[in-house]
């Protein structure tokens, strides 16, 4: 099993969708939510992704399609 830390950044309009919550039940990753500040405007989250290293990049592919910057933290997916 493969993890990678990522920081997502939400613009205002998706402040109020369930991104995370969708990255976990539309692939195969455990989300570790490991720092956060969000507000009414805008908000940025930690989060770890666990899971094979194909349902990571599929997971992150789906969140930048959801409208959510996602950088990495740690370069490489860690097996």
């Amino acid at each position: 099993m493969a993890n990678l830390k990522v920081r997502i950044t939400f613009p205002e309009t998706k402040i109020r969708e369930p991104i995370i919550y969708n990255a976990g039940k539309n692939y195969k990753v455990v989300t570790n939510i490991r720092r956060a500040d969000v507000n009414e405007k805008t908000g940025w989250v930690d989060l770890e992704l666990l899971g094979e290293v194909e349902e990571i990049e599929r997971a992150i592919a789906g969140m930048k399609a959801g409208g959510v910057k996602v950088d990495p933290i740690e370069r490489n997916v860690i097996e």
